[in-house]
Order: structure tokens, then C-alpha cells, then sequence
């Protein structure tokens, strides 16, 4: 991989964020920059039963239809959703997510659709889906199921665990640029915030060690 600043500068910020247990910080960048996938909060969002979240999370990473990976995703986590509305009486929240969150996968699954809508009609989905236990063990089986997509998902590869890298490394390299400023001007308390001023006279010590005249 080619050197790339702006990458390494925002996976050091990264790794400085997760070191000082910045956690909405490091969630935040991580998103943004689309470096790192944070699974342990995307596990706890679809845990929870927190969809929006979880889908917004996901979405800096890849959009629903980027590939198979993607549409597998998203289809198993809204229909999921679908379901827990049934299975809570509230058909007109079914209904909703039925005709915008899972009609877009209709293409090539027409029947699989049909079966999903007969579900509003029926007053229990265990007589459909007999396996269908509960929210919380549906999610915990979910989870476990995308997980696996998302290990093997083209778009999240070398992004669901940070670089090695040494603990504080950001604050490693600034003491190096502290202490190479104070070499170069001892006249001047070194300053990470702004330039050392080149106007200044060096050392006698600093033009010695350069090789000057």
C-alpha cells in the first residue's frame, strides 16, 4: 500500500482516540473516515433493537445494494425488524416497513416478498415461523449471521481491526517533534501549536551539528 498521509494521520488520531477511551470520538472518525468498523458497537446497536442506528452506522461503510454482501445485510436486519413489529400487534408499523424498507429488495425475490406480506394477516408468525422465538434470541441469532457477511464483506476488509501500531504512538511522534525543536532552537520553548520561528538565530551547537562552516 502506497504512504498515504491523510490515512495515517487519521488512523493515528484514531488509535490516540481508542487509547484515551474517547468512544463517541474514535465512533465518530472511525465512520467518517470509513477506516475502522467498530463491530462491538454495530453488535450492540442490533442487540438492542436499535435499527436506525445500526443502519446509519453501516451506511459509511456501504450502501444497501453494493453487492450481495451488502443486500444480505440489510434485507436480514430489516426483515427482523418487520418481524418484531408482527409480533408486537403493531400491524400498521409492519405495513410501513414492509412497503419502505424491504419492498426495494422485491426484484428477483418476488415470492419471498409474498410471503412476507401474507404475514400481516396471520395473528401469530409462529404458525408461519414456527423457529421464531423472541426479539432477543432472533437478534443474538441475527448477529451471529452477519458477522460471518461481514468478516468475509469485500468493502469492510482491513477495517474491522485497527493497524499494530505501539500504545500512544501520536504521542510518541509529537515528544519527537518537541525534542527535534529544541535542538534546532534551544533558545525557544518548543510549541506543537505553532512554527518555531526561522528567524531566529540557531545555536552555535545546531549549525555545528548540520555540518555548517
Amino acid at each position: 500500500m502506497s504512504f498515504d498521509l491523510n490515512r495515517d494521520l487519521a488512523l493515528l488520531v484514531l488509535k490516540y482516540f481508542h487509547d484515551q477511551n474517547f468512544k463517541e470520538a474514535a465512533l465518530t472518525l472511525g465512520c467518517e473516515s470509513g477506516l475502522f468498523f467498530d463491530m462491538k458497537y454495530f453488535e450492540e446497536m442490533v442487540l438492542k433493537g436499535k435499527w436506525d442506528e445500526a443502519e446509519n452506522y453501516l451506511l459509511g461503510f456501504t450502501k444497501v445494494k453494493d453487492n450481495d454482501y451488502s443486500i444480505k445485510i440489510y434485507f436480514e436486519m430489516r426483515k427482523q425488524k418487520y418481524f418484531e413489529a408482527l409480533d408486537n400487534n403493531d400491524r400498521y408499523k409492519a405495513l410501513d416497513i414492509l412497503l419502505k424498507d424491504l419492498k426495494i429488495f422485491a426484484h428477483g425475490n418476488e415470492k419471498l416478498i409474498k410471503d412476507l406480506c401474507h404475514l400481516l394477516v396471520v395473528d401469530n408468525i409462529r404458525e408461519i415461523k414456527p423457529t421464531y422465538r423472541d426479539a432477543i434470541s432472533a437478534r443474538m441469532n441475527l448477529i451471529y449471521e452477519i458477522k460471518k457477511i461481514i468478516i468475509q464483506h469485500p468493502l469492510l476488509a482491513g477495517k474491522l481491526k485497527l493497524p499494530d501500531m505501539e500504545i500512544h504512538r501520536l504521542r510518541h511522534l509529537l515528544n519527537q517533534s518537541l525534542n527535534w525543536q529544541k535542538h534546532q532552537r534551544p533558545d525557544q520553548e518548543p510549541d506543537l501549536l505553532r512554527d518555531h520561528d526561522s528567524n531566529s538565530k540557531p545555536s552555535a551547537s545546531a549549525l555545528t551539528n548540520s555540518g555548517a562552516p
